[in-house]
C-alpha cells in the first residue's frame, strides 16, 4: 500500500522517513518530495508497505503526531490518473474564405 504522508520536518530524509514506518512493518520505498529548483523538501512524500494491514497500522497510529511544528497527516495515497492523450482530432473551423 502507498502512503502519503503530510507535515514533515523540512530537514526529514528518506531513510529518517522510512526509520519511522518500519516500526509497524516492512517498508519497500520512503521518498521525501524535493523541489527541483531549491533542492529542499516540501514537506511531504511518500511510503510504500509491503503488507496492508501494516500500513493502515501506521496511519492509525502515526495520525496527529508531530514531529515538528506541525501534526503527521497519514493517508493512503490516490492513485494518480493516467495523462490525457494529446488531442489528435482536427476541428477545422472558419478560415475566412
Amino acid at each position: 500500500m502507498k502512503l502519503f504522508v503530510a507535515g514533515l520536518p523540512y530537514d526529514l530524509d528518506d531513510a529518517e522517513l522510512e526509520e519511522i514506518f518500519e516500526k509497524f512493518g516492512t517498508v519497500t520505498s520512503a521518498r521525501v518530495a524535493i523541489d527541483r529548483e531549491t533542492g529542499k523538501s516540501k514537506g511531504f512524500g511518500f511510503v510504500e508497505m509491503q503488507n496492508d494491514s501494516e500500513a493502515k497500522e501506521a496511519i492509525e497510529n502515526l495520525k496527529d503526531i508531530s514531529l515538528g511544528k506541525k501534526p503527521l497527516v497519514v493517508t493512503q495515497a490516490e492513485e494518480r490518473s493516467s495523462p490525457k492523450p494529446p488531442n489528435r482530432g482536427g476541428g477545422g473551423g472558419y478560415r475566412g474564405r
